[in-house]
């Protein structure tokens, strides 16, 4: 099986790089020109009962004479890209690209395009994606829903360049939009010329090396009662905030072994003769835990993507409030960041929620385990679940054993929104099945 598996996985990449030289070799007339020479081939081979064989001589004939004039450009640029340092999934990114002319002549109708790392995978991974699609593909069933390529990561614009003296300069705005979450690379800009007809383009690429953040997409949230309340934390402010100062400040005492350096008076020190430090005042206040499932065999899987998206938005929402966010997640480590009240902000979670990928090396009790060595910090916890089965619901069970507040998201694929509360049945209120398509709508409702 695997070696048919190898030869169609060959065929696509051809096929692929057979394409993207097509979209940007010959320009729209010039698709047409080439579409209309492929079909006159294939019917005018008649030659005693039709005359499209001269329709074929003219068509080749023009293809020709284009190819051959884009051949004689020659140019030397430039490139200087000015990007933001984030992008979001599904949202247009503005920047500009500065072109300078470096040859000795005038380069008129110059359009440019990003060149931007190759986003065919590698067989194994392209396998198990297919592998995945096939689990998945129901027998006789039609859905009009159709499904991104995995793989695309951009929606690119070609941008068009003014007139361009010797040495001169432009500035061109463009747009993309980011599909996927992640680092997007550049790796240079082509700039291209048609020939005299209009057909066929020729290209000179200029290298332009540097990288783009996506963060993950976020839906809106309405003002959301979060579980739980405020709990004592040790050491207060200073402690969970992990800065030098507080308001909170209790007196002056003397230094005993294992007191930070930050926290010394150096006032008071240079009176007495001995280090004094500041002593701060416990304090209760609000801690959320953040767990993010990430447990999928699916590469490229839609509903981690959908997952990383809602808790990127209960990041952003719970990051308004005075309160600390402790997000836990698992990928090739387990990994717990705390955001809020001095701690790093939204934007730095969200980066971190970029990143996130499947966890397929590991079983769900890592994540279990995690998550029940943290929860006696925390006021309440929102877990966001990829599928609701026996690990799951045993992980809420010992989590209301403890009697931690929980809401609970269950992402699921159209179809399949009728799920049982399980160890939630009696706070429905707390349960959530979000459907894929709908989860905006659905996040809106909640209260």
């Amino acid at each position: 099986m695997k070696p048919i598996f190898k030869l169609f996985y060959r065929i696509y990449r051809m096929v692929s790089a057979v394409w993207y030289w097509m979209r940007r070799r010959f320009t729209l007339p010039g698709l047409c020109v080439a579409g209309g020479f492929l079909v006159v081939a294939g019917v005018g081979t008649d030659i005693e009962n039709t005359v499209t064989y001269q329709t074929f001589a003219l068509l080749l004939a023009l293809l020709v004479l284009s190819f051959a004039f884009s051949r004689t450009f020659r140019g030397t640029f430039s490139a200087t890209r000015v990007l933001p340092r984030l992008g979001t999934a599904g949202q247009p990114l503005h920047y500009r690209v500065w072109i300078t002319n470096r040859s000795k002549r005038p380069q008129p109708s110059l359009t440019l395009l990003e060149d931007l790392e190759d986003p065919r995978p590698p067989f194994q991974e392209w396998l198990a994606v297919q592998l995945a699609e096939n689990r998945r593909a129901k027998p006789f069933r039609f859905s009009v829903r159709r499904r991104t390529s995995p793989f695309k990561r951009v929606k690119l614009q070609e941008g068009e360049v003014p007139p361009l003296l010797p040495g001169g300069e432009t500035e061109i705005p463009l747009e993309l939009t980011p599909l996927r979450r992640g680092v997007l690379r550049f790796k240079g800009v082509t700039l291209a010329r048609p020939d005299p007809f209009g057909l066929f383009r020729s290209l000179v690429r200029t290298p332009a090396v540097q990288t783009v953040l996506v963060l993950p997409k976020r839906h809106p949230l309405p003002p959301i009662a979060l579980p739980g309340s405020m709990k004592y934390q040790e050491g207060g402010v200073a402690l969970a905030a992990n800065v030098g100062r507080s308001e909170e400040f209790v007196a002056l005492r003397e230094y005993r072994h294992g007191d930070p350096m930050r926290h010394i008076h150096w006032r008071s020190w240079a009176k007495t003769g001995k280090p004094i430090v500041k002593e701060f005042e416990d304090e209760f206040f609000v801690r959320h835990a953040l767990v993010l499932d990430t447990f999928d065999d699916e590469p490229h899987s839609e509903i981690l993507e959908e997952a990383v998206s809602v808790a990127a938005s209960f990041a952003c929402a719970v990051l308004t409030q005075e309160s600390l966010l402790d997000l836990l997640f698992v990928g090739n480590q387990s990994y717990c960041f705390t955001a809020g009240r001095g701690f790093a902000h939204a934007d730095q979670m969200l980066e971190i929620l970029a990143a996130a990928t499947n966890c397929t090396g590991k079983s769900f009790e890592t994540l279990e385990q995690l998550v029940l060595n943290h929860v006696s910090a925390v006021s309440g916890c929102i877990c966001v679940f990829q599928r609701w089965d026996d690990a799951r619901k045993t992980l809420i069970t010992k989590l209301r054993r403890l009697n931690i507040p929980l809401l609970v998201l269950v992402i699921v694929r159209p179809g399949e929104a009728k799920l049982d509360a399980g160890p939630l049945r009696d706070e429905p209120d707390r349960f959530h099945v979000l459907e894929m398509g709908r989860i905006a709508e659905q996040l809106a409702r909640l209260q």
